[in-house]
């Protein structure tokens, strides 16, 4: 049997007044998800580990079994690896996003819409003007780039840009945990305020304001770590010989590099609500043919739940149900070798907060053959009666990759 996992990043949602205390989900066009729910079992599971923050680095590498006590080091490194950056074992690597600030405020996260190959400009632009030997900035993707320094601490509190949209920026500036860490905070500190000065009078920022489009007029380091110790899912897993991920985001990318995934590529992939969701599902179909397992990751729906966008998710949820699942489901039903679905997101987004929290998951596996519960439709609320009850740790890829 064959395993793939369909994650709708960010899915997840509370009651909403205006879809009169629905959610999402709940409300949605999912015929598709319905029917996985309705003819496979379904539970809750518990992504995020007590004491860690709700960040997509922790609940997908949760979802994959990692014990986040044992690997956890941040985005940083996970985005590092996803790029081809080798970090060596003193090197420090953040998540370096360009944001748009306001005044005071971080007005957002993303800087709107930003093309990878403006992010490149700019950021080629900063390791000219604030690089070292010590300090590197690398392109990544749109506005997700890294910034990796030598010989740094990683005992830093750093706020996630997505978690503070239109609240004060001095305010939640990074700082030391401890007294080893004040060189490297107080070093961050100047990269940030030295990247205000720079980006503010850059061309390509002055094009875009003049466009009526937010500037990239700053940086923000978060998520830092060191090389992660990640044991492959071929080894774990013996039913797992060759495996493959399928994302637009360097995070997720990552994840699967120290998974011991081949990371696929799918052109028309944005990591955005317009990536091409029928690419993407034809993509899978071709890796489920030379693997036996493949994680298909979606952050349309994340995305779209940050910007409190109500009518944008609905849409993402809906284009993941009939653009993915829709097409895929009906291609692999046809196989002699069954494929073992699972369905879930990573952490809920609700569009009211316009960031991630860390309540249970709905999730459902299907596999022919399977014995059904009584849920008949895919959400938060029907999928506390599910029969798998309230997982966490491990215990939702045991059960996957075991056929129960």
């Amino acid at each position: 049997m064959k395993h793939l996992i369909i994650l709708g990043d960010g899915m997840a949602d509370w009651p909403c007044d205006e879809l009169k205390g629905k959610t999402l989900l709940q409300y949605a066009d999912t015929p598709h998800f319905d029917w996985l729910a309705k003819h496979g079992r379904n539970g809750l599971l518990k992504t995020i580990p007590d004491g860690f923050h709700p960040g997509s680095e922790v609940a997908n590498s949760s979802i994959l079994g990692y014990d986040q006590h044992l690997v956890y080091e941040g985005r940083g490194p996970l985005e590092a690896a996803s790029i081809g950056v080798e970090l060596a074992e003193d090197d420090l690597a953040l998540r370096c996003n360009l944001v748009c600030i306001e005044g005071d405020l971080l007005k957002n996260h993303s800087c709107g819409r930003l093309e990878t190959e403006e992010g490149d400009v700019l950021i080629r632009f900063l390791q000219d003007k604030l690089g070292s030997d010590r300090v590197h900035f690398y392109t990544g993707v749109q506005y997700r780039h890294l910034l990796v320094i030598k010989g740094g601490n990683k005992h830093l509190r750093c706020t996630p840009p997505h978690d503070i949209p239109l609240k004060p920026w001095r305010d939640n500036m990074l700082q030391a945990e401890c007294p080893e860490a004040e060189e490297t905070a107080q070093l961050l500190t100047n990269l940030i305020l030295r990247s205000q000065e720079l980006l503010a009078t850059h061309p390509l920022n002055i094009e875009r304001q003049q466009r009526g489009m937010d500037a990239a007029n700053c940086i923000w380091p978060w998520g830092g770590g060191y090389r992660p110790k990640m044991t492959p899912l071929t080894v774990t897993y013996p039913q797992i010989k060759k495996g493959a991920v399928i994302t637009a985001v360097d995070l997720i990318r990552g994840i699967g590099h120290y998974a011991g995934l081949d990371v696929i590529n799918v052109h028309g992939a944005t990591g955005l609500w317009d990536t091409d969701f029928r690419a993407k599902a034809e993509a899978t179909i071709e890796a489920l043919r030379t693997n036996d397992f493949v994680y298909l990751h979606v952050e349309a729906s994340d995305e779209a739940g940050h910007d409190g966008d109500l009518h944008m998710k609905l849409g993402c949820i809906e284009h993941i149900d009939h653009l993915l699942l829709a097409p895929i489901y009906k291609e692999v039903s046809r196989w002699d070798n069954p494929v073992s679905i699972a369905l879930l997101p990573d952490h809920p987004t609700p569009i009211h907060l316009r960031t991630h929290t860390a309540e249970p998951i709905p999730f459902c596996i299907y596999y022919p053959g399977i014995e059904p519960d009584e849920v008949q439709t895919f959400d938060e609320i029907a999928a506390k009666e599910g029969s798998y009850g309230l997982l966490e740790g491990e215990q939702f890829i045991n059960l996957f990759m075991a056929g129960r």
